[in-house]
């Protein structure tokens, strides 16, 4: 099993500490993963507040390589607008989208992969 952690689970993470026990697990167990549209949301800010080394351990998660298929990325959207989700941005389904190729649960702290879970048929870790 792999986890691909969404960008708010670090965020929080990184401000709070909040969460901090679920994900210092799964880095022990090296279960986690990431992708490079995650990294784009992180890396610009902590570079910012010049925090180098915790961008060097972020880009030394698994990553996982983003293959878009952009008929699967309409498709979804379609399925969620049918089903009342008017709100769900293109980045939050490329993610679902690479959740899905590479068979892993998403964490996140984002209701949107919340409401999406069943539509998608999402594996989320709780």
């Amino acid at each position: 099993m792999s986890v691909l952690v969404d960008t708010s689970i670090w965020i929080e993470y990184f401000r709070s500490g909040n969460s901090s026990e679920k994900l210092d697990f799964l880095i022990d167990e090296n279960l986690i993963v990431i992708n490079d549209l995650i990294l784009a949301e992180l890396v610009p800010s902590l570079r910012v507040r010049n925090q180098q080394k915790i961008v060097k351990l972020l880009n030394n998660i698994n990553k996982l390589e983003l293959f878009i298929h952009w008929g699967q990325i309409i498709e979804f959207q379609f399925k969620c607008l049918k089903n009342g989700l008017n709100r769900i941005g293109i980045p939050d389904l490329i993610i679902v989208q690479n959740a899905k190729q590479n068979q892993c649960e998403i964490y996140s702290l984002d209701n949107h992969f919340k409401l999406m879970k069943d539509i998608l048929e999402l594996r989320m870790l709780d």
